[in-house]
C-alpha cells in the first residue's frame, strides 16, 4: 500500500535550484510504486468550505511573481480525473466535511514543484483538495482520515507545505546558510513528536512546541502535515524521508506515513 507524503515545497525556485531537497525529490518518484493517481493538499490553495479540483486537464499556476522567466517556461500539464474528485467530494461529504468540485483551477506551485521533480512525465492523473486554515490542525487530521481509504487503491495522498515558514526571515545570508537555534529546536520538537505518534501533542503544537509561532506565523504550510498523517489512518507510523534548509530558516523535511 502507498504510504501518504508530507513534502515540503519550499520557493517556486526549487524547481531549477540545485539544493539537497530539489535532488531529493528528483528521486523519490522512483522509490515508490507508481500510483494510479495524486491528491494533493497544498498549502497554496485555502477556501472557506473543502474545495476538489476537477478538470480533464491541468492548467499551470504561476501563483507568485518576480522570479526569472525560466521558472515561467516550465509547464506540467498532468491529467486530471473528474470522475475521482466527484468521488473524493462525496467521501469528504459523507464524513460530516462537506465538499464542492471546482471545474476551472489547475495546480498551484505547491503541487506542480514537487511533482514535476518526482514525475517528469506528467502522466499521471492528479487532483488536488483545498485547506480551511482558519480551522486549524485537527479539521485537517480529520479530512486526511477521509482520504485514507485512498492509499488501498494505489492513489497518492500528498500533503505539500513547508517544515517551517517565515518568509519575514528570508534575510539569511545565502540559500546554504545553516539554520538559527530556534529552527532546530521546534523541527526536532516536530520530528520527535511524529515518530513517537504523539498525536495529541502535535495538535497542540502551537503551545507545546518551542518557537512555533514564530516558525509559522500563519499556519497553512504546516496543515499540509495532519492531511498527510490523517491519511495514514488512526495508528499512523512516520518515517523522516528527509531534512535539510534552504536559506537557513525553510527546512524543508519530508515524511511518509504508513
Amino acid at each position: 500500500m502507498l504510504p501518504s507524503l508530507f513534502l515540503s515545497h519550499g520557493s517556486p525556485m526549487l524547481a531549477l535550484t540545485d539544493v539537497p531537497a530539489r535532488d531529493f525529490l528528483a528521486g523519490l518518484g522512483a522509490d515508490l510504486p507508481r500510483p494510479r493517481a495524486i491528491v494533493v493538499a497544498s498549502a497554496h490553495w485555502e477556501t472557506e468550505t473543502p474545495e476538489v479540483s476537477a478538470v480533464t486537464t491541468n492548467e499551470t499556476i504561476y501563483d507568485f511573481s518576480g522570479f526569472p522567466p525560466a521558472l515561467y517556461a516550465l509547464r506540467y500539464p498532468a491529467p486530471g480525473d473528474p470522475a475521482l474528485a466527484a468521488e473524493v467530494a462525496e467521501t469528504l461529504r459523507a464524513n460530516g466535511l462537506g465538499a464542492e468540485l471546482d471545474t476551472k483551477r489547475g495546480l498551484d506551485h505547491g503541487a506542480w514543484v514537487p511533482l514535476l521533480l518526482m514525475y517528469p512525465a506528467h502522466d499521471i492523473p492528479v487532483l488536488q483538495v483545498s485547506l480551511q486554515s482558519y480551522l486549524g490542525p485537527r479539521h485537517h487530521l480529520l479530512l486526511g482520515q477521509a482520504l485514507a481509504g485512498l492509499r488501498a487503491r494505489d492513489i497518492l495522498v500528498i500533503g505539500s507545505g513547508s517544515f517551517t515558514h517565515n518568509l519575514r526571515r528570508l534575510r539569511a545570508p545565502g540559500l546554504q546558510s545553516a539554520p538559527p537555534p530556534d529552527v532546530a529546536a521546534f523541527c526536532d520538537w516536530m520530528d520527535q513528536a511524529l515518530i513517537e505518534g504523539r498525536v495529541e501533542d502535535l495538535l497542540a503544537y502551537r503551545a507545546k512546541a518551542p518557537h512555533a509561532a514564530l516558525q509559522h506565523p500563519t499556519e497553512e504550510h504546516l496543515l499540509p502535515l495532519y492531511v498527510a498523517l490523517g491519511a495514514a489512518g488512526p495508528v499512523a507510523r512516520a518515517t523522516r524521508l528527509h531534512s535539510s534548509a534552504t536559506y537557513g530558516v525553510l527546512r524543508m523535511d519530508a515524511y511518509a506515513f504508513n
